[in-house]
């Protein structure tokens, strides 16, 4: 009883310490921005206008900006990842279809973003109570190594399924490992070190998710913007002016998917 109260809280002492959450109302707008760009140079606009360019750069900066956005609140701003997962999931079920009738190079079936951002988020949120557990001595060893190899074969399996498959996956938990760390950075040197580093694994797989050397620069670089604002940054970003409706913000990702699909119905280039 008294393990269970502590263990309490600890997570109340963490959860009344987040940091500031402004920069997350700004993000959403750039990251709603930067996804439409991407989506309308891919599938919309004519291919010989070559805006590929708009596509390995500002369209790169929306799935890092998501996944930063996800582990962030995952993170600071919620007490349950796992139901924050599940709603992230209701999105990525109702946006399935029009996201299959967008043309594709492959005929493979693939779930959208929404479900690498969902199971990313529901994969770093186990590791970390499954953690959390072992400290407190509520878990054993032998059931945390169990817990780990199955979630290695979870992670596994659904990176082939989904949008930017594994390292998509990995991304979300990194960012919650690299984040947390360098928000709870003291002035010792060992402290930094150590933040430092556990930035590293986050950045190394956002340079991975990329082939060509300018998409991988955005995408890093979005990182290592959000990973900033973990260390400190946060608490010098302003309130957003104008916060994003919460029902456009729900809405967008599946809604702006039926639209184009409607166009390229409209314009003979969608099959009826």
């Amino acid at each position: 009883m008294a393990e269970q109260t502590n263990a309490n809280v600890s997570t109340e002492a963490t959860y009344n310490a987040r940091p500031s959450s402004h920069w997350t109302a700004w993000g959403q707008w750039l990251a709603l921005f930067t996804m439409t760009v991407d989506h309308l140079t891919r599938y919309v606009l004519p291919g010989d206008w070559d805006l590929s360019w708009a596509g390995s750069s500002i369209g790169r900066i929306a799935f890092p900006l998501f996944a930063a956005m996800v582990a962030w609140h995952g993170l600071f701003n919620t007490r349950n990842p796992l139901r924050y997962s599940r709603r992230i999931l209701i999105i990525g079920l109702v946006a399935q279809l029009p996201y299959m009738l967008m043309p594709r190079a492959s005929d493979d079936f693939i779930l959208n973003v929404c479900f690498t951002l969902a199971c990313g988020l529901a994969l770093g949120a186990l590791v970390r109570q499954g953690w959390q557990h072992y400290q407190q001595q509520t878990l054993g060893l032998a059931w945390l190594m169990l817990g780990a190899a199955v979630g290695v074969t979870v992670w596994y399996l659904l990176g082939f399924w989904v949008e930017y498959g594994h390292n998509g996956l990995l991304l979300i938990p990194l960012l919650m490992f690299a984040m947390q760390a360098l928000n709870e950075t003291r002035d010792a040197l060992k402290s930094r070190l150590w933040a430092g580093l556990a930035a590293f694994p986050a950045l190394w797989i956002a340079g991975q998710m990329n082939a060509s050397d300018m998409a991988k620069s955005f995408t890093v670089g979005t990182c290592v913007v959000v990973l900033m604002l973990a260390a400190g940054v946060a608490q010098r970003v302003p309130p957003v002016a104008l916060a994003m409706p919460r029902r456009l913000w729900l809405a967008w990702y599946p809604g702006h998917f039926a639209l184009i699909a409607l166009w390229l119905l409209l314009s003979g280039q969608l099959a009826g």
